[in-house]
Order: structure tokens, then sequence, then C-alpha cells
């Protein structure tokens, strides 16, 4: 017998359908270029990086899902696919399937996500994880390389020397070149992230887009794209205060060098952190709808 959930939010046909068309119109926004420069073969070290990083693929962030707990009236079901049943009332996401199907992973995530909230903020890091990532290598050898540092290696390592790293992120720290990686203040491994994730961390709330596509279809989809932009804004200032040098492509560096280009770092970075806690409780919240009344998310 099917669990009992929280009642139902019931939409018509017309409110439903002008959901799903404005998120793809939001979405078809930021997939136009990035699928023109991949039909050309043309790189971009910032704009692409959401689409190759991450798994989701551009179809699948352009689909719309209203999430658990809405019923959708007069909703085709081969429209939706085998997660959705249909009772009287319309066509509505079969959480038990999905959650069932998925248990293990969800509850990883919720538990990140809720360890992640109540932990406190660091804004010390000054972005030193991208220079991390280049520490010690030639121009040749650094991952972008079609692109110039701003400074030279060797200014370029003073600079991660003198400054420090203090990275609590495993999926960044594992990029550091292994010269770098003695120089971090933690060792990060997928072990201890849900102990060392805190909510000041860039790639910790850029990587908000990646548990929301994780958790879809029982997070609305609207919910999805508001994870995406705030991971492109991120992605965008990760890069200005990265080494190198994207002025041609119309990213003024944050020269984080230099106190100002610190100062004007971190300010960014607790921006993003409020703007990260509200998604964070948005989808813990939308877990807990798509829970079993009486049960756990």
């Amino acid at each position: 017998m099917t669990a009992a959930l929280a009642p139902a939010a019931a939409l018509d046909a017309a409110d439903w359908q002008a959901r799903r068309r404005a998120h793809e119109e939001r979405v078809d926004a930021w997939l136009a270029p990035h699928l023109a420069r991949r039909r050309a073969g043309v790189k971009h070290p910032v704009e692409d990086f959401l689409f190759t990083y991450y798994s989701h693929r551009p179809a699948q962030l352009r689909r719309w899902h209203p999430g658990a707990g809405v019923v959708l009236r007069d909703a085709d079901p081969a429209e939706f696919g085998a997660d959705y049943r249909a009772t009287a009332a319309g066509l509505t996401l079969d959480t038990d399937r999905v959650r069932g199907r998925r248990s293990e992973s969800v509850a990883w995530i919720r538990t990140l996500l809720a360890a992640t909230a109540g932990r406190p903020a660091h804004f010390g890091c000054f972005g030193m994880h991208e220079w991390a990532m280049v520490y010690r290598q030639t121009q040749d050898e650094v991952r972008h390389n079609a692109w110039p540092l701003r400074l030279s290696p060797a200014a370029t390592a003073a600079v991660v020397e003198e400054r420090g790293v203090r990275c609590s992120h495993f999926d960044a720290f594992r990029f550091f070149t292994a010269p770098a990686r003695p120089l971090n203040l933690l060792t990060p491994t997928r072990e201890s992230q849900h102990a060392l994730e805190q909510t000041g961390c860039l790639h910790a709330n850029m990587d908000l887009y990646k548990w929301a596509y994780k958790l879809s279809p029982l997070v609305p989809s609207e919910l999805v794209a508001e994870c995406f932009a705030l991971a492109r804004e991120i992605r965008t200032l990760d890069m200005r205060a990265s080494p190198y040098d994207l002025a041609d492509l119309g990213y003024p560096p944050v020269r984080v060098e230099t106190p100002e280009g610190r100062a004007e770092y971190a300010a960014a970075q607790r921006g993003f952190a409020e703007r990260a806690a509200t998604l964070r409780a948005r989808l813990l919240a939308a877990l807990d709808r798509s829970a079993p009344l009486g049960g756990t998310a």
C-alpha cells in the first residue's frame, strides 16, 4: 500500500503548461550558445563548465518536472514517463517509486545538505584552490592552456606559497597539483565530505546544482534551474579570481593577489553564500515534501 504523502497541489493544464514553457525558455537561453559552440568545436573555459564537469545533459536540464506532491490535470502520461502515475485527480509523480530506486543517494544528499547548512561559513580562502590547480605547472601543462596565466608560473607559485591554501572541498582539492596538496590546511576526502563542507565555499554552493539535478524529479525543475543560475555566476567569479587571463573573453580579473581583490572576492563570496543558503533550504524542504507523512526525507 502506498504511504500517504502531504496533500497534493493541483494545477490546471494552462497553469502547468505555462510553467513548463517558462522553464524551457529560461533554459534555452543558456543552452543555445553552448550547443552552438559544441557544433563549431569551440571551447569556452567559463560557460561550458556546467555542461562538461557536471553530468546533467542539456536535454535533461530543459525537461520540466513539477516536483513531488503536484497533480497535473489533463496531462498525458506519455509526456512525463514511467515515474508518474495517473490518479482520479490527474497525473502525479510516483514518489515511492523514485525514492525506492534512489533511497541510498537521496539519504546521502540530504545528510550532506543538512550538515552543510548547519556549519558556519568561512571566507578566508580567496579562491586559492584555482591557483593550487596550476601550482608549479608550465603554461603548456595547465588545464586551460589555450588561455594565458596573468602572472608567470614562478609568480603564480609565490602567491600560493604566500597566501596558503584553505580548501575544504574534496572535488576541488582532487584537482590540485601534487606539490600543492601538502600546502592545503586540510586533506579533504570523499569520506570526510559531510564533516568538512561549509556554506562559504564556492564549490559547495556551486554543487547545489549537482544535488538538485540528482534529486530530480523529486524537486521542481524551476529549483534545479535556480541552482544552475547560481552555479553559473559562481563559476564566473571562480575564473575571474583564477590565475588565468580571460579579459579577452569579457571577464576582468579579480586580483586576489592584492588586498583590494581579496576584499572584492570575499564580498561576492558572502553574497553567494546567502543565496545558496536559501536554495539549500528549498532543496531540503522539497525532499521533506516527497517523504511519506510521519516518515523521514
